[in-house]
Order: C-alpha cells, then sequence, then structure tokens
C-alpha cells in the first residue's frame, strides 16, 4: 500500500471512505470512525471470491490501477435456484476509462448466440454461466467482445432489491406507462422502493422493444444507484449499504483494488454512456437466439477497444 494509505491507517479514526466506486455501485463519501472502515472491510471481505482463470491472451499482463489503466468489468444478475447453479439472465460490460472520464455499459441480450468457449459449440451467452459459472462467462464474453475482462461483479438478483432499499430506494424516468405484477409504473419521474425496482427492471414482454427495453431499465436502476449512493444523504445508511452488499454482490477485486478505484477513478462514475448490442431475432431448430452481424459485433469490439486503450 502507498504511502498516503499507510497514513490514512495510522488514524483510523478519521479513515476517509469514498467506497466500493462505480462497479460495486456506490461511492460512499466520509470521515467515519474505526468501526464504518470495520464495516467496509467485512463487507468486502465477503464479496471477495476468487476465480480460477488462466490469465487472458488479450492482456498479457494484469491491469494495474495504481497506474490509472482502463480496466472492464462483467456484470452478471443472476436468478439463483436450489439445486441449481441458475443463468445469468443480466449481462453487462462496463469499461472504465480514468483519462478520458468516462465509462461505457453495455449490455449483452442473453439469447445471444455465440461460441460458449471451454465447450466448443454455439449456444446462448447467458448459457455459458450455467455450462461453466463465472469462469465460463468471462471467457465467453471476452471471446464475444474480443477485449480482456479483467473482473466479475456476481449479482443477485433477487438480493437486489435490498440494495436499493439500503440507500433509501431511488428515482427514475420512466418513458413507457406499464403494470408489472401488481405493481403500475406511469410515465415520468418515479420514485422505487427494491420491490418496485425489481419488478420496474424485469418486465419485458408489455414492451415494445422487448428485451431492449428491459436492459434499458436495467441500466436505469444501475445509475440510478450510483448517484443516489454518492449522495450525501445515503451516507447514514453506511450499515445498511455495506450489509446488502455483503449479501448479494461476488466479486473477485481486492479491498486495495477498490481504493485504487475510488482514488483514481471516481470522476468516470459522472459520465455513463450507454450501449446496446445490434441484431435481430430468428429460430434454429424451433430454439431463438438473437443474431449480431459481424459487422456490428466489429464495431462494438472497436469501440470497446478504443475506450480500454488496446491497440
Amino acid at each position: 500500500m502507498r504511502s498516503n494509505n499507510s497514513k490514512s491507517k495510522k488514524k483510523p479514526t478519521w479513515l476517509k471512505v469514498l467506497g466500493i466506486t462505480i462497479l460495486l455501485l456506490f461511492v460512499v463519501v466520509g470521515g467515519y470512525a474505526f468501526y464504518v472502515y470495520n464495516s467496509l472491510t467485512n463487507a468486502v471481505d465477503t464479496m471477495h471470491q476468487p476465480i480460477d482463470r488462466e490469465k487472458s491472451e488479450k492482456r498479457p499482463a494484469p491491469v494495474t490501477l495504481e497506474k490509472k489503466q482502463p480496466f472492464s468489468v462483467l456484470m452478471m444478475g443472476v436468478d439463483e435456484r436450489e439445486g441449481d447453479r441458475g443463468r445469468s439472465d443480466t449481462l453487462i460490460v462496463l469499461t472504465v476509462n480514468p483519462n478520458t472520464k468516462t465509462t461505457k455499459m453495455l449490455s449483452i441480450p442473453r439469447d445471444t448466440r455465440t461460441e460458449i468457449i471451454g465447450k466448443g459449440f454455439d449456444d446462448k451467452i447467458n448459457h455459458a454461466y450455467a455450462f461453466g459459472g463465472i469462469e465460463m462467462s468471462m471467457d465467453t464474453v471476452e471471446n464475444f467482445l474480443n477485449i480482456p475482462i479483467d473482473y466479475y461483479m456476481q449479482i443477485n438478483m433477487e438480493g437486489f432489491q435490498d440494495i436499493v432499499d439500503a440507500v433509501g430506494g431511488v428515482t427514475v424516468n420512466n418513458n413507457l406507462d406499464f403494470t408489472y405484477e401488481g405493481f403500475h409504473f406511469p410515465k415520468g419521474e418515479i420514485l422505487l422502493n427494491g420491490e418496485k425496482a425489481l419488478k420496474y427492471s424485469r418486465m419485458r414482454y408489455e414492451d415494445p422493444r422487448g428485451d431492449f427495453g428491459r436492459q434499458s431499465r436495467q441500466r436505469q436502476i444501475i445509475q440510478a444507484v450510483i448517484s443516489k449512493g454518492a449522495s450525501f444523504s445515503s451516507l447514514t445508511k453506511f450499515n445498511e449499504i455495506f450489509e446488502a452488499l455483503g449479501k448479494n454482490i461476488k466479486t473477485n477485486m481486492k479491498f486495495d483494488e477498490m481504493v485504487d478505484i475510488q482514488a483514481n477513478y471516481k470522476e468516470a462514475a459522472k459520465s455513463i454512456q450507454q450501449m446496446e448490442v445490434s441484431g435481430s431475432g430468428t429460430k434454429i431448430d424451433g430454439i431463438y437466439y438473437y443474431i449480431v452481424p459481424n459487422e456490428k459485433k466489429q464495431g462494438l469490439q472497436q469501440a470497446l477497444k478504443e475506450h480500454l486503450e488496446i491497440k
């Protein structure tokens, strides 16, 4: 740890935590006492889940956050089921560039047909998680986008509502009037608690844009949580926030790396560009797939490579 961090550790009663960052969905600012530091580190210890994955050919040397290198994260929203690993029904890739102070957020449709790395055949991209867990998902998304995937964040979607409630709810601008599972969501600015946010982000069949509309609402919720987590009002809720994070998020990011991100990357949270995968749906052997033309895929790959400053 660098000298400035060492000095902070010598003064635990005024440890500054600007924690978890955009990649952990919050920017928590404060000058809290030592027990806040303990709450944070305990949550991070619970969240931290290393993976057994070989070094990526797309990034010969591991990314160095201390040197402010752009990096990527695969966010997976997983509906876990008893006796079953479940499916990664939400796949979002974040690329973060501290030099341009920007973040790109790309949603990948779960039905996207691509090669499942480690299996040797094409299938729906979200099946990679069922076949081989986090590692196979990262490898498959990395191959699909032709960029290195440096980190992962697995979010328990059922528990995501706890995170929304922990920050006191979120406000979004809804562009589609609809009712879903007993809740009405009118057009305009609406305040959502955790349960409503989960319903809001899951509806797709009544949306003219189908899964793309659902993906857009998911990104809305994530951005709203980032914004709310960064506000001063959420600071009094740090205990609830840390508890919700610890229970519902798993990541291979270490505490020291989170500290580096809060120090070097927080400005990138202020400019988030939302991206979508262009393609069309079709059936192959009676199964629905989302097919992405090569030229569209190459356009995405180039945009993300440039954002990660990869030649």
